[in-house]
């Protein structure tokens, strides 16, 4: 049992320090300010009291400077699924435009900007391409769009598509999407366009992807007359597999398939809960706004800057096309055949003139800015390759698709592997003549026809996620633990320093306002007066030592007269 409280302790107000400390539950603070202790050992608990409080503070300070920085941190997960859906391919033939179906008018629009050609070339230029000259007379027609253009001169799928296959099931055109690209003309299989359901798979290997054969028809391959920026020195297909939500970007993040090859394609998908997923700021940089490629705000701001729309959803390559179209708009009036939005489709003059140097002084100034999506999925691909069709398949493969066996692949040449052999290297003496011949019939065979396999390797996925390094309730505890380490505090001691400082303020400076608005001092300090309810005077005794001063009755007269109703003069002494 405690002894009861001294006087002087008991008469301890809430807002006096002692009082305080000796009820606080933070460590040291009864050891510094408690009563009785020598002035050495509450020096030496205080100088404890300050370095653990100085500890405790650094070791906050640390903490909410790292939680400050806004760390993140990556994890890599392999998970699996039953059933994966198929990405969307996209296939474009390197060679843009169809010799056959080019015309005299389409020269004379769209030879300057896209062929390179001058007016005076035009007739050689057809000559080249085996078709006859201008009529006299020609004239060229008022107006031109380079969209139809593309879409009557490129190579038409029906005509490359030689056989399509998925998980074994026949398919057609009529499983693609036509496209336009940077490329030209191209051909989007299991694109989800127009509402329709995506295709997906329950196993991985070959077999279970898509399959298709496709005719270059290099023979419709334009001549190459100027080196030009975009003219192609190659022969075969680009392609590229995306998300039905990401637009293609073929003519840079394509691969190519090769004519007189099988290509086979193994994919994986990255993702993670679903998607890809990256922490937006201040944690990361990324984005899930999409761009609007008509949307311009009032003040020119950053050209990549994601502005709410109706628009599909947010994509690295849907931003940057964006993007593209509105700096081409805004410079040029219109935009390129490729780009999305509603502005006009530029002539071939405009393409000359304004879109290309508008788009390469964008590209070289690197004035896209767009953050990377909060969500994306990406496919890792496995490329590999063998050569095709052997002879034997030869026969068959021209027979079926009405294509003669030197289009499919080279003739065997029986008489020339029994001749005499190069004792180097083993291979035939051939003469000049028949080199020439032979090697012209190796150039138009195998170089027409490729084959693509695309597929999952397996229907396990990586699941890739950012995630914030350091929580707000890592922050928390780290905080508590210090606490509660270096000075014996929690959460409830600092109620009780609020507490006692709300005393402190309560008792030092609101109740001295309050106490001398009620209670003025007079001039007089040194008589009480006191008015009866008769009207009686009577005069409280003098109680300070000393003799008694006089009160002069013009004075206590004046503070009578002054007041009809009954008053204390109270005077603190």
């Amino acid at each position: 049992m405690e002894p009861p409280a001294g006087p002087e302790e008991a008469r301890l107000p809430a807002s006096d320090i002692r009082a305080f400390a000796s009820s606080c539950t933070m460590h040291g603070l009864g050891h510094v300010f408690g009563p009785g202790a020598p002035p050495a050992r509450r020096g030496l608990w205080a100088a404890a009291v300050l370095l653990a409080l100085a500890t405790f503070l650094y070791q906050v300070a640390g903490r909410v400077r790292y939680y400050g920085e806004f760390h993140h941190e990556t994890a890599l997960e392999e998970r699996e699924s039953r059933r994966l859906t198929f990405p969307a391919v996209t296939l474009c033939n390197v060679n843009p435009l169809r010799r056959s179906r080019l015309t005299p008018n389409d020269l004379h629009w769209a030879g300057p900007a896209l062929l390179g050609l001058e007016p005076a070339e035009h007739a050689a230029y057809l000559r080249a391409l085996g078709r006859p000259p201008a009529p006299p007379g020609f004239m060229p027609s008022p107006t031109f769009d380079v969209a139809r253009l593309y879409a009557r001169a490129g190579h038409a799928l029906e005509d490359m598509l030689l056989d399509c296959r998925y998980r074994g099931w026949p398919c057609g055109p009529e499983n693609f999407t036509t496209i336009f690209t940077r490329m030209g003309q191209c051909y989007t299989f299991n694109s989800g366009a127009d509402g329709a359901e995506l295709l997906s798979t329950p196993k991985g290997g070959m077999g279970n992807g898509l399959e298709v054969m496709l005719d270059v028809q290099q023979e419709e391959y334009l001549p190459v007359w100027r080196d030009v920026e975009e003219t192609p020195f190659e022969v075969g297909v680009r392609v590229q597999i995306h998300t039905q939500e990401e637009p293609p970007l073929i003519d840079q993040l394509g691969f190519g398939a090769a004519p007189g090859y099988q290509t086979f394609v193994s994919c994986q998908k990255q993702q993670a809960s679903s998607l890809l997923s990256f922490l937006p700021p201040p944690w990361g940089d990324c984005s899930s706004v999409s761009l609007d490629p008509d949307f311009e705000p009032e003040a020119p701001g950053p050209l990549g800057t994601p502005s709410p729309g109706l628009s599909p959803p947010y994509s690295l390559m849907g931003c940057r096309l964006a993007c593209e179209s509105r700096y081409v708009a805004r410079k040029c009036g219109c935009r390129m055949m490729h780009m999305p939005g509603s502005a006009p489709v530029c002539s071939p003059q405009q393409y000359k003139d304004c879109a290309h140097p508008a788009l390469d002084a964008l590209l070289r100034k690197d004035a896209c800015r767009c953050p990377n999506p909060c969500a994306s999925t990406r496919y890792a691909k496995e490329l590999s390759m063998v050569r095709m069709p052997s002879r034997a398949a030869a026969r068959y493969l021209a027979r079926k698709h009405n294509r003669s066996e030197a289009y499919i692949a080279p003739p065997s040449l029986p008489g020339l592997m029994k001749g005499p052999r190069d004792q180097r290297t083993g291979h035939p003496f051939l003469p000049a003549a028949c080199t020439r011949g032979v090697q012209k019939t190796l150039s138009s065979s195998r170089e027409n026809v490729l084959a693509l396999d695309i597929f999952f390797e397996a229907l396990n996925y990586e699941a890739v996620e950012q995630k914030k390094a350091y929580e707000m309730s890592e922050l928390l505890g780290d905080i508590g633990g210090q606490m509660g380490l270096f000075i014996g505090a929690s959460l409830l001691t600092i109620l009780e320093i609020l507490d006692y400082l709300c005393e402190v303020f309560w008792d030092r400076v609101l109740g001295r306002h309050f106490w001398n608005r009620k209670h003025p001092q007079r001039p007089s300090s040194a008589n009480l007066l006191q008015e009866g309810p008769g009207g009686h005077q009577t005069q409280v005794p003098h109680l300070g030592p000393g003799p008694r001063p006089s009160t002069p009755r013009s004075a206590v007269a004046k503070t009578l007269s002054a007041s009809h109703r009954t008053c204390y003069l109270v005077t603190r002494l």
